[in-house]
């Protein structure tokens, strides 16, 4: 059973001004002021310890503003790529919170929960039939971890599209005491073509996620009008594309990305399993059919 305090966290963020709260924690994150943002980094290393060994930038205060230390670079070897195009890469640093095969259209979320592929698509029957029944994996990032999010494949995308909604904390705790979490908080999806089938990278907003950006987009939220929208690259004329490990885009502040599959498309990696720590580049899984190293 969840202690007394997780409901507690969970109860309270019900009453929370969440996107107003998000939005000014988007001005802070991005002053410029040294001796404001030296505080705020200052606070976040004291607190939360990130690594700093694999940033170009390895000290913190170097940084102009707090987002541009919490959404730091690595350096290129930093996070080498496992196998060849047929491994699909970890797209983030972080904790697999779910992974596994849909039952049907049905995503698992928690224990005892879980929610389906049009709602979190929030575009029913569009592009929910390519992947019922397939695979997915929810990824979680931690405040202390890399923030920005790697393409798992080479593909080109071919679809975008803003989905309003809550922007309740992401944790484990809130996985289990929210129904339908996924479906209910903001965010941004992307489908991408990798050879002959399609796959989804799906950008969750959380508490405090001051924005969400995307190679292609830019900064997506926060947004003045809450409604489903598509999003159309900027200054390109054809679909562009991803290779493997390439910067699809970044959270601003923290979140989870999720992975949808089509059926019998990619088997995953053994020794996967709730709880494992991932990171950008590793393997995840194999596509099916395509050659082994």
């Amino acid at each position: 059973m969840r202690g007394m305090g997780e409901r507690l966290f969970v109860g309270l963020q019900h009453l929370l001004p969440q996107h107003p709260l998000s939005r000014i924690v988007l001005r802070a994150t991005r002053s410029t002021h040294p001796r404001w943002k030296n505080f705020l980094i200052r606070r976040f290393v004291a607190g939360f310890a990130p690594d700093m060994t694999d940033a170009i930038e390895t000290q913190p205060l170097a940084y102009p503003s707090f987002n541009a230390f919490f959404t730091r670079a690595l350096r290129p070897d930093a996070r080498p790529l496992a196998g060849d195009e047929s491994v699909v890469a970890c797209p983030v640093d972080g904790t697999v919170s779910q992974i596994g095969a849909l039952d049907e259209e049905r995503i698992l979320q928690a224990k005892g929960r879980s929610y389906s592929l049009d709602a979190l698509l929030a575009r029913p029957g569009c592009w929910s039939r390519t992947f019922t029944g397939g695979a997915f994996a929810t990824l979680y990032l931690a405040p202390y971890n890399y923030h920005r999010i790697h393409a798992p494949l080479t593909g080109i995308l071919r679809e975008a599209w803003y989905v309003p909604g809550r922007l309740f904390s992401v944790n484990a705790a809130t996985a289990a005491g929210v129904d339908n979490l996924f479906a209910r908080n903001e965010r941004v999806i992307c489908i991408l073509e990798h050879e002959h089938f399609f796959y989804a990278v799906i950008l969750v907003g959380a508490l405090f996620v001051g924005s969400m950006a995307t190679v292609w987009h830019g900064d997506i939220t926060p947004r003045s009008r809450h409604a489903v929208a598509p999003l159309k690259p900027s200054n390109a004329e054809r679909p562009p594309a991803i290779s493997r490990g390439a910067e699809l885009g970044r959270f601003n502040m923290g979140s989870t990305v999720i992975l949808l599959f089509p059926p019998q498309r990619i088997t995953w990696t053994p020794g996967l399993e709730v709880g494992s720590q991932v990171q950008v580049g590793q393997s995840l899984a194999r596509v099916i059919g395509e050659a082994a190293p």
